[in-house]
C-alpha cells in the first residue's frame, strides 16, 4: 500500500511564498510522473504543474508559470512545489498526484490535500 502525505499549506499574504511537500511511503519501486493539482471552492480541480521522471521535464499552467517551481527528490520519494509571488487567486486545496510503480503495474495515487490561503 502506498500513501502520499502532503504538507506545507498555510495562510500567507499576497506576495509571499510557500513550499508544499508530498512524501510517498510504502513498497515503492519507482515514481514515474508527479503532478500538483488545485481545487478552489466552486471550481473544478486543475493541473498546476507536473514533472516527469527521466528526463525531469516540467510543465506549468499559464497562471503559475514563472512563479511556481516543481521539483523532486527521488531518493526521498518526495516532490515539492515552490510557490512564490502568491496571489489571492492561488487560494485552493492543493493535491499531489503520483504514478507509482510497486510490485504491480503503475498506479495513480493522490494525497489528501493541503490548504493554501492567500490574503490580499
Amino acid at each position: 500500500q502506498v500513501q502520499l502525505v502532503e504538507s506545507g499549506g498555510d495562510l500567507v499574504q499576497a506576495g509571499g511564498s510557500l513550499r508544499l511537500s508530498c512524501a510517498a511511503s510504502g513498497k515503492i519501486f519507482s515514481i514515474n510522473s508527479v503532478a500538483w493539482y488545485r481545487q478552489a471552492p466552486g471550481k473544478e480541480r486543475e493541473l498546476v504543474a507536473r514533472i516527469a521522471n527521466s528526463p525531469t521535464a516540467t510543465g506549468y499552467a499559464d497562471s503559475v508559470k514563472d512563479r511556481f517551481t516543481i521539483f523532486r527528490d527521488n531518493a526521498k520519494n518526495t516532490a515539492y512545489l515552490q510557490m512564490n509571488s502568491l496571489k489571492p487567486e492561488d487560494t485552493a486545496v492543493y493535491y499531489c498526484r503520483m504514478v507509482v510503480v510497486t510490485t504491480t503495474p503503475p498506479y495513480i495515487y493522490w494525497g489528501q490535500g493541503t490548504q493554501v490561503t492567500v490574503s490580499s
